[in-house]
């Protein structure tokens, strides 16, 4: 069975310069590498052998690679602006030298809107990029707001996704959740509330009604908005119709939304996610390096779904909406 995975991600010389180290995070990185059985900054920054002979071990054809967290986002223009176009040109690289194993979403500075949506037709036209990564807020700037909309009409027009991926919490949210909780604020927690978040700011936004044909990806079976979508538009819709929105939340969720399997090996949870939207919008990821390929692949392998849907999550639905 052909395996496509598209929440892989890695990191750059630059990305090491950059982002600064901190007890919790140096915590997590350590802890979850011994954990996993590999070191988690080392095969990050790996965008050639080692990758592929982890792939090969797993049983794992195509990676698509994105910039690792908190990618562009977490810097204002003057970094964010070369960071993106430099890890942009290392995939692009890496892409060249294996074209039949890796792919790549692009990196966009959303510090500077305009340049982020240049950047991303500079990708998919010039490079064959099949969309972009965006990791969460801007410095606690979200994407609802009208300034980054340009981003959403571009992406439109070259008819690739948007893949929305969690960061750190908003500062606010840190200091009011999880402040002396900090292990509860990366990716067990606070990643999926700030995404999940983050995703309703933009459909309520009218965002989906500006640009009907977008669509946005979300990790981690969709960060518990397929448990929740029922009772968000029981609980919702007339607001949503109050705001002038075109559809009910529950609609927009089924049109426009698109989830991964990455980093969330539970099988109660998967078929909840079958089941609220269906295998034609459900995509294989593993979060490498942040989890192991063999769990993703083992995980995909012993779901107990029909052979068919277990091919559209494997790869069918990645060849059909990123077009490889």
């Amino acid at each position: 069975m052909k395996t496509i995975a598209i929440e892989e991600h890695f990191i750059t010389p630059m990305y090491r310069q950059k982002v600064a180290a901190n007890e919790f995070r140096n915590f997590y990185l350590s802890s979850r590498s011994e954990q996993i059985g590999h070191d988690i900054v080392e095969q990050n920054s790996d965008l050639g052998a080692k990758r592929l002979a982890h792939m090969d071990a797993a049983g794992i054809d195509v990676q698509v690679l994105s910039f690792g967290s908190p990618g562009a986002q977490g810097f204002a223009a003057d970094v964010a602006i070369p960071m993106a176009r430099d890890a942009n040109d290392l995939a692009h690289e890496a892409v060249k030298a294996h074209p039949d194993r890796f792919a790549a979403f692009a990196a966009l500075a959303t510090a500077d809107p305009r340049a982020a949506a240049d950047e991303l037709g500079r990708c998919v036209a010039q490079l064959g990029f099949k969309g972009a990564m965006i990791h969460g807020h801007t410095q606690g700037s979200f994407l609802d707001e009208k300034k980054y909309w340009v981003i959403f009409e571009r992406a439109q027009a070259l008819d690739v996704p948007l893949y929305l991926h969690p960061t750190l919490p908003h500062p606010d949210a840190v200091k009011a959740y999880f402040q002396g909780y900090e292990d509860l604020a990366r990716a067990g927690w606070g990643f999926a509330m700030d995404t999940s978040c983050h995703f309703l700011r933009i459909v309520f936004s009218g965002v989906f009604d500006a640009y009907p044909r977008l669509r946005i990806i979300l990790g981690h079976l969709g960060e518990g908005l397929p448990f929740a979508m029922h009772r968000l538009n029981d609980h919702t819709w007339r607001a949503a119709a109050r705001r002038g929105l075109r559809k009910t939340p529950l609609e927009y969720l089924k049109d426009n939304l698109l989830v991964t399997t990455s980093g969330n090996w539970y099988e109660p949870a998967f078929l909840c996610t079958l089941l609220a939207l269906g295998a034609d919008n459900i995509l294989f990821a593993v979060d490498w390096p942040y989890e192991p390929n063999t769990a993703g692949m083992e995980f995909l392998r012993k779901l107990s779904i029909s052979d068919a849907d277990r091919e559209k999550i494997a790869h069918r639905n990645a060849e059909r909406i990123l077009r490889m």
